[in-house]
């Protein structure tokens, strides 16, 4: 029977989400991948375990999560039942609702009638009686802002959710959510969004300078850019890489002799500063307010080991950012 680690909040830092009452961990686990049903249940039940000892809270999901779809709950709701049950009022655990899930037209995008089936079926696969945080997905272009942000509000107001969150939206959409949320009082705390050092998208998009203006926070994934800022591809690419096995998220095109010799610059700076490349990136992401928490994906508890010593990590001299501007080409 799993019995957590005494110490568990002794390394860790906390940070409060936007202006909200709501304190997350500085480094959060996210389920996108290996947690499917192509992954060692031992394997899910040792990152989990690691991540809790240490300090991390917040476990992030999507109603999608897979392969297949839903499995990610599924297996996360079984490693609830079977170990963390006891620590349910300790946890932060998320999911979303807004790509595809199930066929026909009611399965997709940002209508009451998906976004409130959806979570319904997200806390029977999880066995839960509510999340912490339900996000909205994407934008939907079609659908009126005024009924998704309705069904967020109604998820709330059921007890389903205690907080929501909007994710993958741009500055000016998330501002126009945020008022509407407002008005209905609903407890609108989080952004989660793409961000790393090769990928700027909130900077440019407005969400960044949006989310600290209206006091929300922010939890970004992919901060590795999947894989690229390791140091996995810095000689070719791996036999048994994601861009070889599954090209959904990184493919061979986007591993060119340019992001390699970027990635090759960015790693002598990471051992001036005493660490690993990936550490480097985390560190990035977490170098100023606005952000409050990195989510970190891991196939070994070694890795979230190794990542989570960001949290103590010095802080970034103003050389060392423009370093990293100058070789990505920002400046």
């Amino acid at each position: 029977m799993y019995k957590a680690n005494g110490k568990r909040y002794s390394e860790m830092k906390y940070i409060r989400c936007g202006k909200s009452g709501l304190m997350l961990p500085q480094v959060s686990l996210g389920l996108w991948h290996n947690f499917g049903d192509t992954a060692s249940y031992e394997n899910m039940k040792n990152l989990c375990f690691t991540a809790f000892d240490n300090g991390i809270t917040q476990f992030d999901l999507a109603n999608n999560y897979g392969p297949e779809p839903g499995a990610a709950e599924i297996h996360f709701g079984r490693i609830m039942k079977e170990n963390f049950m006891e620590y349910r009022d300790e946890m932060i655990i998320t999911t979303k609702a807004g790509y595809t899930m199930w066929d026909g037209p009611y399965g997709d995008w940002g209508s009451r009638k998906y976004l409130l089936a959806s979570l319904d079926q997200s806390l029977k696969r999880m066995g839960l009686e509510y999340v912490d945080i339900f996000y909205h997905h994407r934008m939907d272009p079609e659908t009126p802002l005024e009924e998704t942000m309705g069904a967020l509000s109604q998820a709330v107001r059921s007890g389903k959710a205690l907080y929501v969150g909007l994710s993958n939206y741009d500055g000016e959409t998330m501002k126009k959510a945020c008022r509407i949320l407002e008005e209905l009082k609903c407890p609108f705390v989080i952004n989660q969004n793409r961000y790393s050092i090769y990928d700027r998208t909130i900077e440019k998009n407005g969400l960044k300078d949006a989310a600290a203006d209206m006091g929300k926070g922010i939890i970004t994934f992919s901060p590795l850019a999947q894989g690229l800022l390791t140091d996995r591809y810095l000689n070719g690419i791996p036999a048994d890489s994601r861009v070889r096995t599954d090209g959904r998220f990184l493919g061979e095109n986007n591993v060119t002799e340019e992001k390699v010799q970027m990635s090759k610059k960015l790693n002598n700076l990471a051992k001036e500063r005493g660490e690993t490349l990936a550490q480097m990136a985390l560190k990035w992401i977490l170098k100023d307010d606005v952000v409050t928490s990195v989510l970190i994906g891991a196939s070994r508890p070694q890795q979230i080991l190794d990542n989570i010593k960001v949290v103590e990590s010095a802080p970034f001299s103003q050389e060392e950012l423009r370093k990293i501007d100058e070789i990505t080409g920002v400046i």
